[in-house]
């Protein structure tokens, strides 16, 4: 499979944009999508900010560097990535408190409903939102199996929330059929892009999405902890209101009212000061993202992840795949069910192949086609054959819980 893959590799078109990227000697990194790799670009751009913006013209930066546009520049940049327009896209905050925002915004729109639908096994901070939510009396919680969505759809149902892309599995929802669908029992959707965003083709507009959120740490390769982004349709952008009331949101936080008018537009979704550093570094990832383009990364993510099976299929590995099968009905990622999972995913650490373990038994592969090559999955096969059968994830080392996992 060695010599497939270097001959898939040397007609890669994607093959340039790996010398974009840091990647550390001896790694195979497959966990672009719990933290994307490093743009060889992001320290110097950080350098010129902190060095430059913030140490020589200090607060001159608000206006003179366009500090104090970033979050709806950065936004724009990031709407054609996911099938939006410049003006529906704000980057700020965290997934979680973009979500907060949201699901607010969207009861207050549906008086007389209550009801939040999603689907057990949601990603954690999705299910929690709305539990805090209920909690304070401003939400009910429903969950509904994924075949039985639609028909938990009834007029009390005022939001579905949905992760496009399932952060375990891979799966991806139909979603122009369960927006058509909540929209047909007057539900409002959220979708949740984080697994998503910069890595497959997503058509809000296309799909008359109402809301959404993201991350940027993942595939848009922001680095830890890097802003999120916001959408709010077109036809909802004078009628949302989000509750966290801060300054930035306010129609001009420089006059210094003590009377709170929301921003007219996608603004109005902003809070705090503005993070500029990580806004910067977003910046970069984004752009890089958007000059190699999501169909052809989508193509290669395809073509790599199916690689990667034909490679375990070859070595006779047996392993549960709970991902789909079919490459049109997953995200960038395949997920493998063990029993003894995590200690097998420390046991590839060990090897410099770096993926990552989701309790309780889920062992997760990223393919982020911008840095990965054909020849990395056809190592990867074979560093997990040789773990497996030589029953390397025993060793003690590789049984103890680490904090992050």
């Amino acid at each position: 499979m060695l010599e497939r893959a270097r001959f898939l590799d040397a007609g890669d078109p994607l093959r340039e944009f790996r010398d974009r990227f840091m990647l550390p000697d001896g790694v195979i990194y497959l966990d672009g999508n719990s933290l994307g790799c490093l743009p060889k670009a992001t320290p110097a751009r950080l350098e010129e900010v902190v060095r430059e913006e913030w140490g020589r013209d200090l607060i001159r930066s608000w206006n003179t560097a366009g500090w104090i546009d970033l979050p709806a520049r950065v936004g724009a940049k990031i709407a054609p990535l996911i099938g939006a327009r410049p003006h529906q896209v704000i980057a700020c905050d965290s997934t979680s408190v973009n979500l907060f925002k949201l699901i607010s915004a969207a009861l207050a729109m549906q008086p007389g409903r209550k009801v939040v639908l999603s689907e057990p096994g949601n990603f954690p901070t999705d299910l929690y939102m709305i539990d805090g939510m209920e909690r304070q009396g401003l939400a009910k919680r429903r969950l509904a199996e994924r075949g039985q969505l639609i028909e938990a759809l009834d007029d009390s149902v005022a939001l579905l929330m949905l992760t496009h892309t399932h952060y375990k599995t891979g799966e991806t929802f139909d979603m122009a059929e369960l927006t058509r669908a909540a929209h047909d029992a007057g539900a409002l959707v959220l979708w949740d892009l984080s697994h998503s965003g910069g890595a497959l083709p997503v058509d809000l507009d296309g799909c008359a999405a109402d809301f959404a959120v993201g991350c940027g740490y993942k595939y848009f390769n922001g680095g830890p902890g890097a802003p999120a982004y916001a959408f709010v349709a077109e036809k909802h952008l004078e009628a949302a209101r989000q509750p966290l009331t801060g300054w930035m949101g306010h129609a001009a936080p420089f006059a210094f009212s003590d009377d709170y008018e929301a921003a007219p537009g996608i603004e109005k979704l902003l809070c705090g000061t503005p993070p500029i550093l990580g806004l910067a570094a977003l910046e970069v990832g984004v752009d890089l993202i958007a000059e190699i383009g999501i169909d052809r990364l989508y193509a290669k993510s395809q073509a790599l992840s199916e690689f990667f099976r034909q490679c375990l299929s070859e070595r006779g590995v047996a392993i549960d795949l709970v991902s789909p099968t079919d490459p049109a009905r997953r995200g960038s990622q395949l997920s493998f069910r063990h029993q003894d999972a995590y200690a097998i995913c420390q046991a590839l650490i060990g090897r410099g192949v770096i993926g990552d373990f989701r309790d309780p038994d889920i062992l997760r592969f990223g393919f982020a086609p911008a840095y990965l090559r054909f020849e990395d999955m056809a190592e990867a096969a074979r560093h997990l054959a040789e773990v497996l059968e030589t029953g390397e994830w025993q060793r003690g080392e590789f049984q103890e819980r680490a904090a992050v996992t």
